[in-house]
């Protein structure tokens, strides 16, 4: 006969202060927001059953419930500096068995401050529990450095701790070590009951790759996930099911950013002729469109006249403006693209679902952007973007 599947639940502590950085679980990391970025690992891992977001924050929550994830509220005494990760964990088991009417098997402790988290490796964690390999499991990058301590007075001064420093071994005569990346936990529903921590009973390892071990603890950990993302992050371009809308800056996105001024003042621009086919075949797909731009410039309307799509310009804030759009047409920012190249989109990429930066786009906006073109502003990037969303041959769907 058929057996049940254990039930494995992943929950994600996500509260909403943070004294190191501000709102740093709805921090974005090449455009999704960390508790995002957790959840889409969790969800994908294919022994995850229920993945569950604990947060005493409104807008995590609705961000974890965006991405598909269930949010149990945290009550205030476990949500202070001092609450542990376990209690976290406990209150959010207690709240998903007695909601779903199931006793999860395996329980998950997912730390969204790791935002190079794979599927891969959460599934294995989870795979050492269902299996019966091990009693609690968590991830561990292989580590070959030499360890110290002070001992101020002492007569050696500092002395090592996983070395005599009168003896230095090569690296490969040296046994392996590992560090604990802070991702993922693994431990089986009953017996985090009884003990109340992560670690009972036998323990495994699962040794994951160190390039991508990394916690956000400062923003200067911040600053470097969001430089790695682009390195470690598979490439993801969106579909026509991803997007309701697509927005547009112009200089530097539709142009190759120079400007070219006759005796008179007058401006030109050049435009690529593959941007306005790429432009003209999402018009006819019935996907809205909108050119938005800060400068106040007769070549950006008439520009958006040739091509037959409303441009709001001279606008001092993007972001701002955008919202309004969005709200007006019923359009969940989450759902729209909008491509740019320079760091006065960054509000915007910050307020869309798929921020989109050109070939071309200064390191900044390329570090925030969700997905990046080949081509660079003015050369076909925008051609290259319709043809993500409608094939390569721009093929227009069916009414």
């Amino acid at each position: 006969m058929p057996t049940t599947p254990p039930t494995v639940l992943a929950v994600i502590p996500a509260r909403g202060g943070s004294k190191g950085v501000p709102a740093k679980n709805l921090a974005p990391v090449a455009g999704i927001p960390l508790v995002g970025r957790a959840v889409r690992a969790c969800l994908a891992a294919p022994r995850v059953t229920d993945v569950v977001v604990s947060t005493d924050d409104p807008a995590i929550a609705e961000t974890a419930r965006a991405f598909g994830a269930q949010a149990v509220q945290r009550p205030a005494g476990l949500s202070g500096d001092t609450a542990t990760s376990e209690s976290a964990v406990r209150h959010a088991l207690d709240a998903f068995e007695a909601a779903s009417g199931r006793a999860a098997d395996v329980v998950l402790l997912v730390q969204c401050t790791s935002p190079f988290l794979t599927a891969e490796e959460v599934d294995a964690t989870a795979a050492r529990i269902v299996s019966g390999e091990a009693d609690t499991a968590f991830t561990a990058a292989p580590t070959h450095g030499f360890l110290w301590k002070e001992n101020p007075g002492g007569a050696d001064g500092a002395t090592g701790v996983n070395h005599d420093k009168a003896h230095r071994p090569r690296r490969q005569d040296r046994e392996p070590e590992y560090l604990e990346t802070g991702a993922v936990y693994a431990m089986a529903a009953d017996g985090f009951r009884t003990h109340g921590h992560r670690f009972f009973g036998r323990t495994a390892l699962v040794v994951t790759d160190p390039a991508r071990a990394l916690e956000i603890d400062d923003p200067h950990d911040l600053a470097r996930a969001r430089a790695l993302a682009p390195l470690l992050d598979a490439p993801v371009t969106p579909t026509l099911d991803d997007v309701d809308a697509v927005v547009l800056d112009f200089d530097g996105t539709q142009t190759d950013d120079r400007v070219h001024i006759d005796a008179d003042g007058r401006e030109f621009v050049s435009v690529h002729r593959g941007d306005g086919l790429g432009i003209a075949a999402l018009r006819r797909a019935g996907v809205p469109l909108l050119i938005l731009s800060t400068e106040q410039n007769p070549v950006v309307a008439a520009r958006a006249r040739k091509l037959r799509v409303p441009v709001l310009h001279g606008v001092d804030r993007k972001d701002l403006a955008l919202k309004q759009w969005c709200d007006q047409r019923g359009v969940d920012p989450q759902r729209v693209l909008y491509a740019g190249n320079d760091v006065n989109d960054l509000p915007c990429f910050h307020l869309v679902g798929w921020p989109v930066a050109v070939g071309s786009a200064h390191d900044s906006v390329r570090a925030a952007a969700r997905a990046v073109t080949h081509t660079p502003g003015g050369s076909g990037a925008i051609r290259e973007i319709a043809a993500w969303l409608l094939g390569p041959e721009l093929h227009t769907p069916d009414a």
